[in-house]
């Protein structure tokens, strides 16, 4: 993807979602990764790999919801096996887990496929079109937290928790940065590097002293 496609995509997601909500979100995945394996360690060894994944589902929804709470931003309400869905400015927040990133688990849920249809307009950041562009009043952001796929290592954390946008048929995804260093975008903005204009000038009596020494 082009540098400048990458910074158009990170830019309308820092308008919309405030730094904190990120890094709420982001501790709160690993808060609820570590309470699921807590829950489930001590199951039988033939189906403890699959309880730890079914306790990741509702403790990291729960924590993903708690986050979003805390910070202010729209979240439906848990229900069952239903997606945690949040809103803040004009993107549909969701999250869902993968191991060792096989990221086409995402497309198993109807429901995200149906979110990730909003990022039909956001496409023309890395693919313009020939006509006019679209104006973009909407698109689905996702969380993924990428597991190791092993019980011997690090079951109880994700290895990475990435900020992603899909295509609008979730096939592809046309951004994608581990949250961590998304949120350090944060502080290049309110900081950005500025080019040294000043011209520094010598005093009257000292400049002739320079020329006179330089002659």
């Amino acid at each position: 993807m082009p540098q400048s496609s990458r910074k158009a995509i990170a830019e309308l997601i820092m308008q919309n979602i405030p730094r904190d909500l990120l890094l709420g979100i982001d501790e709160g995945l690993n808060v609820g990764a570590a309470r699921a394996f807590t829950a489930a360690k001590a199951m039988h060894s033939g189906h403890v790999k699959h309880a730890v994944g079914q306790m990741r589902s509702f403790h990291m929804n729960e924590t993903f919801n708690e986050a979003l709470i805390a910070s202010g931003a729209d979240s439906t309400p848990i229900k069952g096996n239903s997606l945690v869905i949040g809103r803040s400015g004009m993107l549909t927040l969701a999250r869902f887990n993968v191991s060792a990133r096989t990221w086409n688990n995402g497309r198993r849920s109807a429901m995200r496929r149906q979110l990730a249809q909003a990022n039909q307009a956001i496409e023309q950041l890395v693919q313009p079109g020939l006509f006019s562009p679209t104006p973009i009043t909407g698109a689905s952001v996702f969380f993924v937290a990428s597991f190791s796929g092993s019980m011997s290592f690090e079951p109880e954390s994700p290895q990475t928790i990435y900020i992603a946008v899909p295509d609008k048929d979730m096939k592809s995804w046309i951004f994608q940065e581990p949250l961590a260093s998304f949120c350090s975008r944060y502080f290049e903005v309110e900081n950005p590097v500025q080019q040294d204009m000043a011209q520094p000038k010598l005093k009257p009596g000292v400049a002739a002293e320079t020329r006179k020494n330089q002659s």
